[in-house]
């Protein structure tokens, strides 16, 4: 689950990660209260007003403003609410801002150098540990710096068993060439952070950037926060940060509805029971000249509501095709399955692109024989060859 960077920043203050400090509004009215209460609390005179979407590249797109009068938040806040930001991770249509974060100034002047850093967290696969990423390069150009110059970008290697220890947070701090206060402070940072990280079950933490002010304090400037939904039990108050409106409504429908469903943007729906079937339908759908246009786990039980709901929630997508039904009747046997099928067809009434169902498993023969005796528009098939056949030629 994906958190706004104001409910990051909340999440990882808990475990003493010094922040950015900020309060979300919905209003440009709210905004200017919000910018008095931090006036009275940090004594700043600067403001930054920061889209809440749940997407990076805000800064560049334009969702990032700083604001150096009260009147001047309001107009800036005006001018971002309700506005639609496009960057390079929400894709052309762009995500609607419905929210502002209105942030204190930590860019103040004094002794020494402001610096930015770049640090996340999050599990390598591969070597099974989780890994603090983190770079002398932080800012808005974290990308590129990976693409171009990744020898800038420094990792950490955390036994999950012990925790991190006082040794690698100092090397971290080190690393990104820090001394004195600064040191000290990056120290209780790195190890506040990645406790904050396996505390909330996070499947990634990431902060761009990490601030050096002027006075030697590390602070949090933004947060990328992602939970684990496989842990979201553990965490109630967690839970009920979800925003279901930065959310594709049809993952958000079929999440309700038990299934397990991720919008692609290809031609072809996918009906599967079990993620690595559903993978490897994808794959057949792309070597038959189809792209998948979702992955569609309906999971074990594939009723005829379930069936029903899930040919609704794919036919959402004008860019479908054709439909394929990939179902393994291992624990469910593919009779029920053609039956609830048929069943689902009838109750949705005329679906106008081709269905083609492929059953393999326990009485996979009499599912077909009930398929084609159906009268329907559903093209059945037993081997896979078969149904990617149908498909190539459902797509031209």
């Amino acid at each position: 689950m994906n958190l706004h960077e104001y409910q990051g920043k909340e999440l990882i203050k808990r475990y003493g990660v010094k922040i950015q400090e900020g309060i979300p509004v919905d209003t440009p009215e709210q905004a200017v209260e919000a910018a008095r209460q931090l006036q009275t609390q940090t004594g700043t005179n600067i403001w930054v007003v920061k889209a809440q979407i749940h997407a990076g590249g805000r800064g560049k797109a334009g969702g990032v403003k700083v604001a150096k009068s009260l009147d001047d938040v309001k107009e800036k806040a005006g001018n971002i609410l309700g506005a639609t930001l496009v960057t390079p991770q929400t894709g052309a249509k762009g995500k609607r801002v419905n929210k502002v974060l209105i942030a204190q100034d930590v860019y103040y002047p004094g002794a020494t150098e402001i610096k930015e850093f770049y640090m996340s967290v999050l599990l390598d696969r591969e070597k099974g540990k989780n890994v603090i990423v983190y770079s002398t390069e932080g800012g808005m150009d974290i990308e590129e710096v990976a693409e171009h110059t990744p020898e800038k970008l420094h990792k950490e290697w955390i036994d999950s068993s012990v925790g991190i220890m006082p040794f690698q947070a100092r090397r971290v701090a080190f690393n990104l060439g820090l001394s004195g206060d600064a040191f000290k402070e990056m120290v209780k940072f790195t190890t506040s952070l990645y406790n904050a990280y396996v505390g909330n079950d996070c499947s990634l933490l990431e902060v761009n950037p990490v601030l050096k002010t002027s006075d030697n304090k590390i602070i949090a400037v933004d947060s990328k926060c992602v939970i684990d939904n496989n842990a979201l039990y553990r965490h109630p108050d967690i839970a009920v940060m979800r925003d279901i409106t930065e959310e594709d409504p049809t993952e958000v429908e079929a999440g309700e509805a038990g299934l397990n469903f991720v919008k692609l943007d290809g031609n072809v729906g996918c009906m599967v029971n079990g993620a690595g079937l559903a993978m490897a339908t994808m794959d057949i759908i792309k070597s038959s000249g189809g792209s998948p246009a979702n992955f569609l786990d309906v999971g074990g039980t594939a009723d005829a509501k379930r069936v029903e709901t899930a040919f609704n929630i794919i036919l959402k997508d004008p860019n479908v095709k054709a439909i394929l039904v990939n179902i393994f009747g291992g624990i469910v046997r593919c009779d029920r399955v053609a039956q609830g099928i048929i069943d689902a067809y009838k109750s949705i009434g005329n679906i106008s692109v081709p269905i083609i169902v492929r059953l393999q498993g326990t009485n996979a023969t009499e599912k077909k024989k009930m398929i084609d005796d159906s009268g329907l528009q559903v093209r059945s098939a037993i081997l896979l060859k078969e149904a990617a056949d149908l498909v190539k030629e459902a797509v031209g």
